[in-house]
């Protein structure tokens, strides 16, 4: 058979290519697990009982555009290292604005501040749980970001963990707004930061276990 005449049959059974998948099973994966992850903080948690004020408070919309704008990243990167050759360009960059918004809200916060208040700020009342309950919340959802990452053949394995753990913390930290009584920005900046940090390092140390394919 000659190359030309190979070349033409090969075209002919190739059929119509796939579009890129990744979109919907991310978008599959996050309609599924995070209402998951609010079943699970209602399940233990609860609502604030207070949240009908807290929403007419700028500081609660502080918090949560601070963790949407890093789910939202994560979803960026998390995508972008599901497909192989794929660069992450200025997304990791891009992480940092967020963050240093609210370590520069925080340190206004505290410069304002007396000792008593600094230390109510920064620690507030749930510090030492808060972190792990975040953890604890991000748990389904960085199930289905694995999920869908497999699928799309991801190569850098211990990065790709980690942005599916980034993603899967900031979507729980934003489930957790809806129980958290904490407002300060110095709290949010340092615990919640810590308590997206916490599935986005088990997801480095599992990632090429969890995302082998």
């Amino acid at each position: 058979m000659k190359t030309d005449d190979l070349i033409a049959m090969l075209a002919r059974d190739a059929g119509a290519v796939q579009p890129d998948r990744g979109g919907g099973r991310f978008a599959l994966a996050l309609a599924v697990t995070v209402p998951c992850s609010a079943l699970l903080m209602l399940g233990t948690l609860g609502l604030n009982p207070a949240l009908n004020r807290y929403v007419e408070l700028p500081d609660f919309w502080m918090k949560v555009l601070f963790v949407f704008a890093l789910a939202a990243v994560g979803l960026v990167v998390t995508r972008r290292l599901s497909r192989p050759g794929v660069r992450l360009g200025r997304a990791p960059l891009t992480l940092a604005v967020p963050v240093l918004a609210v370590w520069a809200i925080a340190a206004v916060t505290l410069a304002r501040g007396d000792a008593a208040q600094r230390t109510e700020a920064f620690f507030g009342q749930t510090w030492a749980v808060c972190p792990l309950l975040i953890a604890m919340l991000s748990v389904p959802i960085f199930a289905g970001t694995t999920w869908a990452m497999r699928g799309l053949a991801p190569t850098r394995l211990r990065l790709a963990g980690a942005a599916a753990g980034l993603l899967s913390g900031a979507a729980g930290a934003l489930v957790y707004c809806l129980h958290c009584p904490e407002l300060a920005a110095p709290f949010v900046g340092f615990w919640y930061l810590l308590g997206v940090l916490i599935p986005t390092g088990i997801g480095a140390l599992l990632g090429k276990r969890l995302l082998q394919w």
